[in-house]
């Protein structure tokens, strides 16, 4: 199975995705989300990556914390945005 703690650049490496800490900026800056579209249901995620995050967000496992941590990552614009309207 899998020993080590997820962590992002895991997570990166697990969805077939550059893990190095520059890429993982890159694809944070370059794929934010808008509130209304959960990181799930994100346009750029292939089929697989897509089940992987979705399974593994369900069974609320070792990853969900990562998936969450990522999720929040992609939605930061969208959410500074908003509250700065406040």
């Amino acid at each position: 199975m899998f020993d080590q703690q997820p962590t992002l650049e895991l997570l990166f490496e697990q969805l077939g995705l550059d893990s190095s800490q520059e890429a993982i900026d890159k694809f944070i800056e370059s794929h934010q989300l808008t509130m209304d579209i959960p990181l799930h249901h994100a346009p750029f995620w292939t089929q697989a990556q897509h089940d992987f995050l979705i399974s593994h967000w369900k069974k609320d496992d070792e990853w969900a914390m990562v998936v969450d941590i990522l999720n929040e990552q992609l939605h930061t614009e969208d959410r500074l945005s908003t509250s700065t309207h406040h």
